[in-house]
């Protein structure tokens, strides 16, 4: 949950009605909490209002309950607060190197579609490149290289959501070829194709269950599991499953599905350590690889990334096989929670890095 003060409901109510934010293109800065925009705008949620800076670690709110303000001021006049977790009236605009970041991840979002060397980046910031890899990762998250690759997908999906042809799509996107579609894992497992039809006649049922670890979602096709989330919200997590199968036939219940949704519950709750289920998703050989490897895990231990890389007999790919980690579509299925970095940390989580530990935690219990 955030940790917001809601706003009077007299204030909200003379507030002015909310924008869409899925149309404004600073969305997609909330939506990639993307720091190098920490200054350059704040959006408010009128569902808690509150008001963040694009960063900020709480979860994101729907797109239509997201309004954008130039200053805090903008914000205030409006009637929101400002978010006690991101503080976002006190972004420090003298982070060593961050107008240098901002600048090259404005240059990588609008030529997503070129291949961009890390030296000519370099001088785009008056940086080494060494130096700018360093500063651009402590401040973003992820590497230049990875941001490229993450808005690259982001017009993949644009491009196919506007009904592009497929092969235009692809190649206006920047990619060389289809196959570097599989191999970027852009589509979640799905083909450009089946994408673009939003997962046109695939029928799915899912339900949404209470667990240990939060709201639980199991979708299946007829074929096997599809899709596995944890979260706190019924209606985001049903959301999110919609928007990937937008036009697929999807349906709440099904008896076939109610034996696998108890068999992930009693692994959860411990009674049932070895998981194996049907799988019906769509991947690539590398990702598969990755994934068997995953479900080799034992119940109750963890493995660095560098170490299952060596295993799939790929050992200098540790970046890949976290690349594949975080596109696993489902989770506990394939347990990519017991991979972690090298130095013991408990790393990334699709569903929350304090959601992983406790997961690892309680298995090791």
């Amino acid at each position: 949950m955030m940790q917001h003060e809601l706003v009077t409901s007299t204030r909200r109510a003379h507030a002015p009605p909310p924008a869409q934010g899925g149309l404004d293109p600073r969305w997609r800065a909330v939506a990639m909490r993307d720091a190098t925009a920490d200054g350059g705008f704040v959006y408010g949620v009128t569902s808690t209002g509150v008001y963040c800076r694009p960063s900020c670690p709480s979860r994101r709110p729907r797109a239509d309950r997201a309004r954008f303000f130039d200053t805090g001021a903008g914000a205030r006049e409006a009637g929101f607060r400002p978010c006690k977790r991101c503080q976002p009236d006190q972004v420090d605009a003298g982070v060593p190197g961050m107008d240098a970041v901002r600048r090259v991840s404005a240059f990588l979002a609008a030529h997503a579609d070129e291949s961009i060397t890390l030296a000519r980046l370099g001088r785009l910031a008056a940086m080494s490149p060494h130096h700018l890899q360093r500063r651009f990762k402590a401040l973003v998250g992820v590497s230049p290289r990875e941001y490229q690759a993450a808005c690259r997908a982001t017009r993949l999906k644009a491009n196919l959501r506007s009904g592009a042809d497929v092969t235009t799509a692809i190649y206006e996107a920047g990619y060389g070829s289809p196959s570097r579609v599989y191999e970027s894992a852009a589509l979640a497992g799905m083909t450009p194709s089946a994408y673009r039809r939003g997962g046109a006649g695939m029928h799915l049922a899912y339900s949404i269950v209470p667990s240990p670890f939060g709201r639980l979602l199991v979708a299946t096709t007829a074929a096997g599991v599809c899709s596995v989330k944890l979260g706190d919200s019924d209606d985001r997590l049903a959301q999110d499953l919609k928007q990937e199968y937008r036009a697929a036939v999807i349906e709440l219940g099904g008896r076939a599905r109610a034996e696998w949704v108890r068999a992930i519950l009693q692994h959860l709750k411990g009674e049932l350590p070895a998981l194996d289920l049907p799988i019906d998703v769509r991947a690539t050989a590398f990702q598969w690889k990755v994934w068997r490897a995953l479900q080799s895990i034992p119940y109750g231990e963890t493995r660095p990334y560098g170490e299952v890389a060596r295993r799939i007999g790929q050992p200098r790919a540790a970046r890949a096989v976290a690349r594949a980690c975080a596109t696993n579509p489902v989770c506990l299925v394939v347990p990519c929670h017991r991979v972690v970095p090298q130095d013991g940390r408990v790393g990334g989580y699709r569903w929350g890095a304090e959601r992983k530990r406790k997961l690892i935690e309680k298995e090791r219990r």
